[in-house]
C-alpha cells in the first residue's frame, strides 16, 4: 500500500467512524479545561505542558517505532513540525499561561475564535467552501459561547491572559490548515504521533523543573497531569486527526463549539456546578449553531 492510499478522501457527511472521533475529541477536550486548572495549582504553566506531553509523547514514539510509517519528505516534515511547535508546544504554553488569569468561560469564548479563523484560512489556502448558512451557524455558536462566558458573572476583558489565549487559538487554526494536506499521504494516527513526539521535544527544556515540581505535587495535581497526558492528549489528538482527515478543516473545527457546553454539563454532573440560565441558553445556541453548519438536506 502506498502512502497516497492510506487515507480516504475528505468526506462531506458524518459516518460512524467520523462521528465517534468527533464525540471522543469533544468529550476529552471539554474535560481538559478543569484538568488544566487543577494542574496549575501544583505546576508551572509550561512545566505542566512539558509533563503532559512527555506522558503522551512516549507511547506516541513507541507507536512510530512499532508501525514504522514511511519517512516523511522534507515538505511533509515541515508540516509535521508546524504541528509539533504550534499545535502542541506553543498552544499548550499559551493556553496554560492564559488560564492563570482568565476564567474558564472567558477562555472558552476566546479560544473559540479558532473555528472562524480556520474557516477563513481554509477558504483561502485549501479552497474549501463555507457557505452563508455555515457562517450563520458559526455566528450563532460564537454568540452562544459569549453568553456562557458572560454567565460566569466575571465579564470579558482584554488583558494579557486573554491575548495569550487568543494566540493559542491562532496556533490551532494555522496548524489545522497547514497539516490538512498530510492526510492524503499519511495515516491520521501517524500524524498525531509525530505531533506529540515533536511537541514533547519542544517542551523538553521545562521537563526537569516539571519533574522537580512533580515530587512535591499533591495527589490531585499529579492525577491532573497524568489525565491530561493520556486523555486530552494521547487519545484526543489521535481522534482529532481522524476527524480532520475525514472532514473539511472548516467543518471539523466548527465541531469544537460543542466543547464549552459539554464542559458545562460535565461540571454539573461531576462537580455539581449548576450553570446559570444565561450559560444554559448560550450552550443551546452553540449546539444549534453546530447543527446548522452540519445540516444536510
Amino acid at each position: 500500500m502506498t502512502t497516497a492510499a492510506v487515507c480516504e478522501p475528505t468526506r462531506r457527511s458524518l459516518d460512524g467512524v467520523t462521528a465517534s472521533a468527533v464525540i471522543v475529541t469533544i468529550l476529552a477536550w471539554a474535560s481538559a479545561f478543569p484538568a488544566i486548572r487543577a494542574g496549575l495549582q501544583a505546576f508551572g504553566p509550561v512545566e505542566l505542558g512539558a509533563l503532559r506531553f512527555a506522558i503522551a509523547g512516549l507511547p506516541a514514539a513507541i507507536f512510530l517505532v512499532v508501525t514504522r510509517p514511511a519517512w516523511p519528505t522534507l515538505s511533509d516534515f515541515l508540516r509535521l513540525a508546524t504541528g509539533g511547535v504550534l499545535f502542541v508546544g506553543l498552544y499548550t504554553a499559551l493556553l496554560n499561561m492564559g488560564e492563570m488569569t482568565v476564567s474558564a468561560g472567558a477562555a472558552s469564548f476566546i479560544i473559540n475564535v479558532n473555528p472562524i479563523i480556520t474557516a477563513g484560512l481554509a477558504m483561502m489556502v485549501l479552497g474549501e467552501r463555507f457557505g452563508l448558512r455555515a457562517w450563520a451557524g458559526t455566528a450563532l455558536s460564537f454568540l452562544g459561547i459569549g453568553l456562557i462566558a458572560l454567565g460566569e458573572g466575571q465579564g470579558l476583558r482584554l488583558d494579557t491572559g486573554a491575548l495569550l489565549i487568543l494566540g493559542a487559538a491562532f496556533c490551532t487554526s494555522i496548524s489545522t490548515v497547514v497539516q490538512k494536506p498530510l492526510f492524503s499521504r499519511h495515516r491520521p494516527l501517524t500524524v498525531s504521533a509525530w505531533n506529540m513526539v515533536l511537541g514533547a521535544l519542544v517542551l523538553a527544556p521545562w521537563l526537569p523543573q516539571g519533574v522537580t515540581e512533580w515530587s512535591q505535587a499533591s495527589p490531585t495535581g499529579t492525577f491532573a497531569v497524568v489525565y491530561l497526558g493520556l486523555v486530552p492528549s494521547l487519545i484526543a489528538y489521535g481522534t482529532w486527526a481522524i476527524a480532520l482527515s475525514r472532514l473539511p478543516a472548516s467543518r471539523a473545527s466548527n465541531f469544537m463549539y460543542c466543547v464549552p457546553p459539554v464542559a458545562t454539563l460535565l461540571g454539573f454532573l461531576w462537580l455539581s456546578e449548576v450553570p446559570t440560565a444565561l450559560g444554559a441558553v448560550g450552550g443551546a445556541m452553540a449546539l444549534l449553531g453546530v447543527a446548522v453548519v452540519n445540516w444536510r438536506r
